[in-house]
């Protein structure tokens, strides 16, 4: 009787830890909302600027990319929405003529080009198939336009793992408007508790923290914490810490 209890005791043993591993990694979400920087390497441009400005391509690109959300926070306060391409450009001949430099029609193309080419980050792609094959739904919540979303996700070969490449200019605003935020609920038809928002910019994880998302910020640059009245739940620098949090791993 003992020998064949033994193997009975083992093999439930053997379950038992299976389910307990089973529930460890059941995920927290139902959903994850990306915004693109976290996807995408905002510093992979600097190449192109480099080329058409040598020696300026980490200010150039510094200052360019601030003037994009300048612009998106200033057009979001007098409503005169612009689709993020048109913001793009407008900061770049702003950017060329606060640094005085001679931007021709030709470099005014490449680097235009050059937001349609962007680099993933080297953890983006396989963090989103992890999350996929976690039965986790993907897709983004950005300012950029829908043009831009989808040109970067096709040159880099990984649109197939979203379920949506959704931008913020189909209702006509800008994070961090309630209303681009709230788009992710519209269509993922989830609520928002079953939603993790994770953001690159911190400006962009207070917004959706105070939306309401639970909130996980990326934060590549290692950037110090906004001061603002609404903290992200967790953050990292890279994708490792948020796979770990939406899949209830330690």
């Amino acid at each position: 009787m003992l020998m064949l209890r033994r193997p009975f005791l083992a093999a439930l043993l053997v379950v038992w830890c299976g389910r307990g591993d089973a529930q460890e990694s059941t995920p927290r979400f139902k959903a994850v909302a990306f915004d693109y920087f976290v996807i995408f390497n905002a510093n992979s441009v600097v190449p192109a600027v480099e080329k058409a400005f040598p020696g300026k391509g980490g200010e150039f690109t510094k200052t360019w990319r601030a003037k994009q959300f300048d612009y998106c926070f200033l057009r979001s306060i007098v409503g005169g929405h612009a689709d993020f391409a048109k913001v793009t450009e407008d900061a770049l001949v702003y950017t060329a003529e606060s640094m005085k430099l001679d931007l021709t029609p030709e470099k005014r193309s490449n680097l235009l080009d050059a937001y349609l080419h962007m680099e993933p980050w080297p953890d983006a792609a396989d963090a989103l198939r992890k999350l996929r094959a976690a039965g986790i739904r993907i897709i983004t919540v950005s300012n950029f336009s829908t043009k831009m979303l989808k040109a970067n996700a096709e040159n880099a070969g990984i649109a197939d793992l979203f379920d949506e490449l959704l931008s913020t200019e189909v209702n006509g605003t800008y994070k961090p408007d309630p209303r681009a935020y709230a788009l992710g609920m519209e269509h993922l038809h989830l609520a928002k508790d079953e939603i993790l928002f994770t953001a690159f910019g911190g400006w962009d994880a207070w917004g959706a923290k105070r939306f309401g998302y639970t909130t996980y910020w990326v934060n590549r640059f290692n950037l110090p914490m906004e001061e603002l009245d609404a903290k992200p739940d967790a953050t990292s620098n890279d994708m490792e810490g948020m796979l770990k949090f939406v899949l209830g791993r330690s």
